[in-house]
């Protein structure tokens, strides 16, 4: 028998033996890492999904405990004037309202109801003479003059959505709450949602005084942002 022949027998086979083991080994290391990467990943987008729903629900707790309103009055940007058409020589409303607003009172008519517009959209400006120069007139406090009107840019007036009603037949109702006894009053009740029109300050509201002749539009996306507050608070 060749020694070294025995000699290389002997070492080999524990050597092979052990490059087996050792690439055992290292596949399992690697199975190791694979599924402990995976995991990684997994509990990150669970931990990050998690820290995203805490922030929405705290921003939303921080928001609805946060009142922004003044005297009553939630705020309100004014509209853009290229977003602004008018329906009659001086008011102007905005344009995705318009449509429905003229078929409104040509329906309204056609059931021998007159409605008249009284005020469509009002600057910001506007609304701060009107706020301020009438609270001086009357000698009013500002809370006291919040109660029938809004502070400038605090007007749904100023977002192009809201229109002031009166009936054509009893004008001296105008801006009064006997508007609520007139025959355009009782049409609007009944028909005014159907043309996506909502009255905006009810008999229930604890911070402005009843107006059954302000109405807003609520028929588009922007129109239903921009008084989703209101509509969540009323």
């Amino acid at each position: 028998m060749d020694p070294k022949k025995d000699i290389d027998q002997i070492f080999d086979i524990p050597f092979a033996k052990r490059k087996y083991l050792e690439a055992k080994k290292t596949n399992y290391l690697k199975r190791i890492l694979l599924i402990s990467s995976i995991l990684l990943m997994f509990f990150s987008f669970i931990g990050f999904r998690l820290s995203e729903d805490l922030k929405v629900n705290t921003n939303s707790k921080i928001n609805s405990s946060k009142d922004q309103r003044i005297l009553g009055h939630l705020p309100y940007q004014e509209i853009s004037r290229d977003k602004l058409v008018f329906i009659e020589p001086y008011i102007q409303v905005h344009k995705d309202m318009s449509e429905s607003l003229l078929k409104m009172r040509e329906d309204a008519k056609n059931d021998g109801i007159y409605l008249v517009f009284l005020s469509g959209f009002r600057s910001i400006n506007l609304q701060k003479e009107i706020f301020y120069s009438l609270k001086s007139s009357r000698n009013q406090i500002a809370a006291e003059r919040a109660r029938v009107s809004a502070p400038p840019g605090y007007s749904e007036h100023s977002t192009g959505f809201a229109i002031d009603i009166g009936d054509a037949i009893k004008r001296e109702t105008d801006f009064e709450i006997e508007f609520e006894n007139t025959n355009a009053f009782k049409w609007l009740k009944r028909n005014a949602a159907k043309y996506h029109f909502k009255m905006s300050f009810n008999k229930n509201n604890k911070y402005i005084d009843y107006e059954p002749w302000h109405w807003r539009y609520e028929g588009s996306i922007e129109a239903l942002k921009i008084f989703e507050t209101a509509n969540r608070n009323s």
